[in-house]
């Protein structure tokens, strides 16, 4: 992440700058890019982070044999994590946690949090299903007793359950609940914890740059113009408007 550097020595380069913006051309910001230097092999480890902590294991595999990278857990792990998250992303979570738990099992015995989501999870599912007895029961029995212990799980126990209030989620205001989107959050909640358990950043490293290379840029936008990248897919550098 050359340009993120790049960037923020221009911004400390132009602290103490009058209120009129100084103009760096195309060619003035390239010269001083090519001289900032990172190692392709820190490259290479940011790329495998990325392709480990998302769970791209084919991918990761073939780019440890191109480029002789090589990933800092057993990528075999990487096949029962994807399992584990995919069977969240399908509904299926009661299978999931059996995953889980063949894993590791100390991951939900450790984090309450987390196996209450799971369980608001299957929760969510029976009703999504149209098993109204089924989820009441379940709400009660399982979900219930974690709530007395902890405010904030009955405030999203009865969230959930005033799911069965409409008819027409449509117009419910929990209705979010029913979204995909849902299975993925709680998918990543367990992918997290995984990744956690194995003494892995539990997120990738290569987003958290692209955020920092994005508040370097808009910080030094106050103080200059310069060619910025607005498009993080192609990093184009586009010509300053002064």
């Amino acid at each position: 992440m050359s340009l993120f550097w790049f960037v923020v020595g221009q911004l400390a380069s132009t602290e103490t700058m009058s209120t009129s913006k100084k103009v760096i051309t195309r060619e003035e910001w390239e010269k001083k890019l090519n001289d900032v230097k990172i190692r392709k092999e820190d490259m290479n480890k940011l790329v495998m982070n990325f392709l480990v902590t998302e769970g791209y294991v084919e991918a990761a595999e073939k780019f440890r044999m191109e480029s002789g990278t090589e990933p800092d857990i057993d990528l075999a792990t990487i096949t029962d994590r994807m399992a584990v998250k995919k069977a969240v992303q399908s509904g299926n979570v009661e299978d999931a946690i059996e995953k889980v738990n063949d894993l590791n099992p100390e991951i939900l015995d450790t984090n309450p949090q987390l196996f209450f989501h799971l369980q608001q999870q299957r929760l969510i599912e029976l009703i999504r299903n149209g098993k109204v007895e089924e989820a009441l029961e379940f709400a009660q029995e399982e979900l219930a007793p974690r709530g007395e212990e902890n405010q904030s799980f009955l405030e999203e126990l009865e969230r959930t359950v005033a799911l069965l209030a409409f008819e027409d989620v449509s117009n419910c205001p929990v209705g979010d609940l029913l979204d995909i989107s849902q299975r993925l959050k709680t998918a990543s909640e367990v992918n997290a914890a995984i990744l956690t358990s194995q003494s892995h950043e539990k997120d990738p490293k290569l987003p958290s740059l692209l955020k920092m290379l994005i508040w370097a840029q808009n910080q030094l936008d106050e103080k200059a113009a310069y060619p910025r990248i607005n498009d993080l897919s192609t990093a184009a550098l586009e010509d300053p408007s002064i």
